[in-house]
């Protein structure tokens, strides 16, 4: 299988950097302490270091929002996920918490200030793309039955036509939520050259926990120069 980003999306951003995580046999039912506590200790952290501070104009933040103007996308209509994260928390509220693997990548999320995803493998219809949007591809809001059709051009995570997440970090939907079930998971990990060094750390820490935990993990990146990553 393999993790294939659209050319054309690096003509618009060239400068753009995924860290790539894959793991095999995560128990997503299994209530772990440690990730509670550092998902907790990554939110009080986060409203520390963004106490008065203007979201949007964060240095840490500016930069998606530019790729995103580059990509066509409204940054102030649609937030990349990050944004929407630390703004949620800079005034004053909490992250719920969800599942193990999304408390936990949560966490990762808000430590480093990266975005960082968690699809379901066994849930793919073939590979998992970043590429424009056709008319054929299709998208399931989060708790919804009916689905829509993402704007022709659009940049979105897809496999097959089933859309993961609309307007590359905006937003996942109902076919991207994991459940307790989920165990095979591909996650990816959005960033530039320039914080490749912070894409690094957090890749190495996520994979430091779930090698402790004895899974199966396969690592990779994906850049202009080589856009896309295999794994069995």
């Amino acid at each position: 299988m393999k993790f294939i980003v659209e050319k054309d999306f690096f003509e618009k951003v060239p400068n753009a950097y995924f860290g790539v995580v894959v793991v095999k046999g995560f128990d997503n039912k299994k209530n772990i302490s440690f990730i509670n506590d550092f998902f907790n200790e990554s939110m009080e952290e986060c409203r520390k270091k963004f106490d008065g501070v203007k979201v949007k104009e964060s240095e840490l933040i500016t930069p998606y929002r530019d790729a995103f103007t580059k990509l066509g996308i409204n940054p102030n209509k649609y937030m990349c996920s990050i944004e929407a994260l630390i703004t949620r928390i800079a005034k004053g509220n909490s992250i719920p918490s969800i599942s193990p693997i999304v408390d936990l990548c949560n966490a990762l999320s808000l430590k480093y200030i990266l975005p960082i995803g968690a699809h379901d493998i066994d849930n793919f219809k073939g590979d998992i793309e970043i590429r424009r949007a056709n008319e054929n591809d299709i998208f399931v809001p989060f708790n919804s039955e009916e689905f829509e059709h993402p704007d022709i051009d659009e940049i979105i995570y897809v496999s097959g036509n089933e859309v993961k997440t609309r307007r590359w970090t905006w937003r996942q939907g109902e076919k991207s939520k994991l459940t307790e079930n989920s165990t095979n998971l591909f996650i990816p990990i959005d960033g530039f050259i320039e914080t490749k060094e912070k894409v690094e750390a957090l890749k190495s820490e996520l994979v430091s926990f779930l090698e402790s935990q004895g899974l199966e993990v396969t690592t990779g990146i994906v850049t202009k120069d080589n856009n896309f990553f295999e794994w069995k």
